[in-house]
């Protein structure tokens, strides 16, 4: 019970910390997904990651915990990714944490990078290095869909897994809008950099976002422990009070 009262005060700590990187991130993250969707209405030509191809060969980043004892978080992304790829037939993985790269080396799958330990407040550049196998694949024409597979945070109970589309930048079909976007010099030579920002803030939120989801679960399930050891400790305090009065009673008798 201390050991579980310990881990849910740590989860707690380490939830705040987390939700408040994920709170940075977001609004960067959700603002430049908007304008890539709406640069994809005039400039899909422009960039091959606005391409789209008729085949449906498909890799996913998929991004789990380091560690357990968080509840079925990550079984729960896995099951569903596992309907995803029957249907699919594609099992092309890039695997972010130890848990997702545990699992796919148990029941196969055609890993092409992998990172772990990645910690609390991981780097652009150790994300980079997992994510690079599948957009060179992309543009080589290996893939032609990059899926990203987390967990979103919607709040401190509820975490929401999340299969969505990375590649290739679609426009959103929504009311037209009198204004747009002024680029300068121009679009085509500041598109290629603005893709670039745009993977990089989308795939890093989606990290940040399951770290926080991995501290709310495992802060709830570590208190779900806890309160589970009181009540056994109850029941055997009960069963020892209780053998201690008949020994009492059967001596005086």
């Amino acid at each position: 019970k201390k050991i579980t009262s310990a881990m849910q005060l740590v989860a707690s700590s380490k939830m705040a910390k987390s939700q408040r990187s994920m709170s940075s991130a977001r609004p960067y993250a959700d603002t430049i997904s908007k304008l890539m969707q709406k640069v994809a209405e005039s400039y899909e030509g422009l960039h091959p990651f606005f391409e789209k191809r008729s085949s449906k060969k498909t890799v996913y980043i998929v991004i789990s915990s380091d560690r357990g004892l968080c509840g079925g978080l990550n079984v729960v992304l896995f099951k569903n990714l596992i309907k995803v790829i029957k249907e699919t037939k594609q099992e092309n993985i890039c695997a972010i944490g130890n848990k997702a790269k545990q699992f796919f080396r148990r029941i196969g799958g055609n890993v092409l990078a992998e990172a772990t330990h990645l910690g609390d407040h991981p780097s652009k550049k150790s994300i980079d290095q997992v994510i690079k196998p599948a957009l060179d694949g992309f543009l080589a024409g290996e893939f032609d869909e990059v899926h990203l597979v987390y967990n979103k945070y919607v709040n401190v109970m509820t975490q929401e897994p999340t299969i969505t589309k990375l590649l290739p930048i679609e426009k959103v079909s929504q009311a037209k809008t009198n204004w747009g976007y002024i680029y300068e010099p121009d679009a085509e030579s500041i598109i290629d950099k603005l893709v670039s920002k745009y993977i990089d803030s989308v795939v890093y939120k989606a990290v940040l976002e399951n770290i926080a989801c991995e501290q709310a679960a495992r802060m709830i399930a570590m208190k779900s422990a806890t309160d589970n050891a009181q009540t056994v400790i109850d029941e055997l305090n009960l069963a020892y009070n209780k053998a201690r009065q008949t020994v009492i009673t059967t001596e005086l008798s």
